[in-house]
């Protein structure tokens, strides 16, 4: 995930735990976090309003969007919401959701 904004790396990767037409909710690690000031924080409040943009890529997919609000879940890190409805239309946000993988099935064996 980076910032559209000052083209600023925020994270090495993420996991999408809900998505729907409007948004994603992604769990990021402390470990995760790039800015130091970040991974220093209990809160990543700062964030929330930041334009980012979010490389799928199991899909080989980018989706910009706003971070809508944060949460700290302990030792888990991080949950991040972030609504990516104003960049896309919503037939094409529907269509996203219908094809993202399921939980576990890109999983290797």
């Amino acid at each position: 995930m980076s910032s559209l904004d000052s083209l600023t790396k925020l994270t090495r990767g993420g996991n999408i735990i809900e998505a729907s037409v409007t948004g994603f909710l992604v769990t990021v690690t402390r470990e995760d976090l790039v800015p130091v000031a970040l991974r220093k924080n209990l809160t990543l409040d700062d964030l929330v309003g930041t334009k980012v943009l979010l490389h799928l890529p199991q899909m080989n997919l980018e989706v910009s969007g706003v971070i809508a609000r944060t949460k700290f879940i302990g030792k888990k890190g991080f949950e991040l919401g972030v609504d990516y409805t104003e960049d896309a239309p919503e037939y094409w946000r529907e269509c996203l959701v219908d094809l993202l993988p399921a939980p576990g099935e890109l999983d290797e064996h």
